[in-house]
């Protein structure tokens, strides 16, 4: 695997971040308590105040004071905030993509993508603030109509996670905002300056659209500013984005206090590659899905499912293609691999990889550390295959890192049962050219995920489509679809136009 250039120097880093954000016109309030950090060196950028305990109790005050507001508001006038949003998004693209990759370690075409993506989801909430529509019912009664009508639902809590420290709040918020709703944001700790320069621009849209700014709350913190905003009976939606370990303990304390809760958690997503399938396109698609974002995505493909008639070409073909990958600088054009978060992040790959060779797999390439004995450099790995010859305990886990696990299949119903034989289902896919394989695959008999693609990887999806999966991922769906009745509240009405009144089932009273 090959290396490219120099890593940059943290104080280009921090010269490059200060830039961005003054452009986008964001402020970063440094102090004690919250270390901004670039995994592109593993130093420290800035140290910056995180938001007190009175600061976001206020800003959920102030979220639900604004709400009585703007749930009066029409939906179109709440479209015209959306769309200034994207405006200033289109704008500000290389700037916000810039910090994306200082504050991820994201190369550069997947940074730019994040931020597409916020920008599309906003043209899909201005084109919803005109479609929040509800439905006429047939009355069994005369003279009587029965009707259904969504209402905003109140403040929305979105605490979001590293790896797309802006797209995912973007969906959420730019649907919440058409819907009526307020949003306090709790980002990843890992994240702040992203999440600074996307308030900053809400805000500047609010004010030249004369919408109130109170609409939209930064909490910057740790582990506690997130349980403010799970624990709190004034946050009608809790949206939480991260690891299954992290929604279990969501889900039950916003049950606890009877408000909804939006999870989208973690994926241990499989592609099935059939016999008849074209190698070529499964090279490019699996390449990608595995090794994009450095296996940082909660849609990267980590379990690949192999007819045994063309197992060894394919594998064959991916190991050459990954000793090509090239892992280094994400500024730098030719890299395709940039490094993992955090040096932790790190120490579970080498772990997950220990584990599965203990297990009975075999390494065929990757698991290497880059730049270890290098100053100012953070954690780059080149990313692993690993041969299994069955479904073991460390395969059946999600490990957040560039870790492909290869198992092979002889008929099509045990390929099925291998891929949803695991406790998540957020993305899943086949290669096949045979037309009955794929139906099949995407009929109730076949995946059990949220989503299901052929010919293609597991990730990259579009804001058009709901995105979210089954079992552990935690069943919510946000962006596309109809997935903005999750921050609506549904009412059902009867209006009697009769002369006199008649009771529903006959009954006489």
């Amino acid at each position: 695997m090959s290396d490219t250039s120099t890593l940059p120097e943290t104080e280009t880093l921090r010269e490059k971040a200060r830039a961005c954000l003054g452009r986008i016109g964001a402020t970063v309030v440094e102090g004690i308590g919250l270390s901004a950090r670039s995994p592109i060196t593993g130093d420290e950028l800035f140290t910056i105040r995180p938001t007190s305990a009175a600061e976001a109790d206020a800003a959920v005050v102030a979220a639900h004071h604004a709400f009585q507001a703007w749930r009066s508001t029409p939906a179109p006038r709440r479209g015209e905030l959306v769309r200034r949003l994207g405006e200033l998004l289109r704008e500000h693209h290389a700037d916000l993509a810039e910090l994306i990759t200082i504050e991820v370690g994201k190369i550069r075409s997947e940074a730019m993508g994040e931020v597409q993506e916020m920008i599309d989801i906003c043209d899909f909430a201005v084109g919803l603030s005109r479609q929040l529509y509800g439905r006429t019912i047939a009355s069994e009664r005369p003279g009587h109509r029965l009707a259904e009508t969504w209402h905003p639902l109140g403040v929305v809590g979105v605490i979001s996670a590293f790896n797309f420290p802006a797209a995912v709040w973007s969906w959420n918020t730019a649907i919440a905002l058409v819907c009526g709703d307020t949003v306090v944001w709790k980002p990843s700790e890992l994240t702040p300056l992203t999440a600074i320069a996307a308030d900053a621009l809400l805000r500047r849209a609010a004010a030249e659209v004369g919408a109130p700014h109170e609409v939209h709350h930064l909490v910057i913190g740790d582990r506690a500013a997130g349980e403010k905003l799970v624990d709190d009976h004034r946050i009608a939606l809790v949206s939480a984005t991260g690891s299954t370990r992290m929604g279990r303990e969501v889900g039950p304390r916003v049950a606890a206090r009877f408000g909804r809760s939006l999870l989208e958690l973690g994926g241990n997503n499989a592609a099935i590659v059939t016999p008849s399938a074209d190698l070529d396109l499964v090279v490019q698609g699996v390449v990608f899905a595995a090794a994009g974002t450095t296996g940082q995505r909660c849609t990267t493909l980590r379990r690949l499912i192999v007819h045994t008639s063309v197992a060894d070409e394919l594998l064959e073909r991916l190991v050459a293609a990954y000793t090509r990958l090239p892992i280094g600088d994400p500024f730098d054009e030719r890299t395709l691999v940039g490094p993992l978060i955090t040096t932790a992040a790190q120490d579970t790959m080498q772990d997950a990889l220990d584990r599965a060779q203990a297990e009975g797999g075999k390494l065929l390439v990757g698991g290497g550390r880059r730049f270890a004995n290098q100053p100012g450099a953070g954690a780059y790995v080149e990313p692993a295959i690993v041969r299994m010859s069955e479904q073991t305990p460390v395969v059946r886990e999600e490990t957040f890192a560039p870790i492909l696990y290869c198992l092979p299949y002889e008929t099509f119903d045990a390929a099925i049962a291998l891929h949803n034989d695991v406790p998540q289902g957020l993305s899943s896919s086949i290669f096949t050219r045979d037309q009955q394989e794929a139906e099949l695959f995407l009929s109730a008999e076949g995946s059990d995920c949220g989503i299901a693609n052929v010919n293609l990887g597991t990730s990259g999806a579009e804001i058009g489509g709901a995105f979210g999966g089954e079992k552990e991922t935690g069943g919510g769906r946000e962006s596309g679809s109809d997935a903005w009745r999750a921050y609506m509240r549904r009412s059902t009405s009867t209006v009697n136009y009769a002369a006199e009144l008649t009771l529903a089932q006959n009954v006489s009273f």
